[in-house]
């Protein structure tokens, strides 16, 4: 979160945050109002989807909206909504008042700026439904109606580079990622990741595996492996990989069948995990991990829904 002044920082890192539910938690708990940015409406593409959201408060700024074009003018009028508390729905491009403010796009897009109280009942629900992981819809002050869903979890299974790398990358891609070690060391040395030394099922059962939930499994221990797989593949979980040599997944397979999961379980398996990137250094498997597990995420949306980045 950055100072709210006519420039906006040279460094854009306030814009790495997609999800703005935690900038709304932090004004809320400081007893701050906050001006929520919202793209409302698209013509000719742009580089942010409708649902695309900032959001200012007195003395910081998240989100980003354009790429840079257009976030130092919406500061400006985000100021003002702050002080006034009057909606604004600004247009940039075609048909603007400010035809100096140009996207290099081409694009034409409507970004509605609403004033939200501290107390606002609405956030609250927002946030009580993101801490109880289930989806919940948000009505803007123009009528858009946008839904958010729980924060996708990635859970990685293992403790070789290439696990450690896909912890790394999830946690840096604004996944909740979660680390399992059975036996593992004491303390983890990675940022943003939590970490479990626990038994899969005891892991996985404590950690929880719903529709918003990627299992990336990567011990090297055929036990461990199996145990993963056993807890993981009936679950609720849309995502479940495994990292692993193709020449042995019908032995892993059927260690399965025998101990009583079905084939429609057995199919969701993605093995070899990942996207087919060609690569098989760690950190050429983590973007492919992480890579499949956001388009599946993308591909589950609703269609006719506007579903809020996170």
């Amino acid at each position: 979160m950055w100072p709210v002044t006519q420039t906006l920082p040279d460094w854009p890192m306030y814009g790495l945050a997609d999800d703005q539910r935690p900038a709304l938690r932090a004004l809320r708990q400081a007893g701050e109002p906050a001006v929520l940015a919202t793209i409302v409406a698209l013509g000719g593409g742009g580089p942010r989807p409708i649902g695309a959201q900032m959001v200012f408060g007195r003395d910081f700024v998240s989100g980003f909206l354009s790429g840079g074009c257009v976030e130092g003018d919406v500061a400006l009028h985000a100021a003002a909504c702050l002080a006034d508390g009057e909606s604004r729905r600004l247009i940039y491009g075609e048909g603007s008042p400010w035809p100096d403010i140009r996207l290099l796009c081409g694009a034409r897009i409507e970004i509605e700026l609403q004033r939200l109280a501290p107390d606002d009942a609405q956030v609250a629900g927002l946030l009580a439904a993101m801490d109880a992981r289930r989806p919940t819809d948000f009505t803007l002050a123009g009528g858009l109606t946008l839904t958010f869903e729980p924060v996708w979890k990635l859970i990685v299974i293992g403790a070789d580079p290439t696990a450690l790398a896909t912890a790394t990358l999830a946690a840096q891609s604004g996944f909740e990622t979660s680390l399992v070690r059975p036996r593992g060391p004491v303390a983890c040395p990675l940022a943003g990741v939590a970490y479990s030394r626990g038994e899969p099922a005891e892991a996985l059962a404590s950690l929880g595996l719903d529709a918003w939930t990627a299992v990336a499994i990567c011990g090297h221990d055929m036990e461990i492996d199996h145990e993963a797989l056993r807890i993981a593949l009936p679950s609720d979980a849309p995502y479940v990989g495994l990292l692993g040599a193709r020449r042995r997944l019908g032995e892993r397979l059927d260690r399965l069948r025998a101990v009583g999961l079905e084939e429609r379980d057995l199919q969701r398996l993605r093995a070899p995990i990942g996207l087919d990137l060609g690569g098989k250094a760690p950190w050429e498997i983590a973007v492919a991990v992480v890579g499949e597990v956001i388009a599946l995420r993308h591909a589950a949306v609703t269609p006719g829904r506007v579903l809020a980045p996170a």
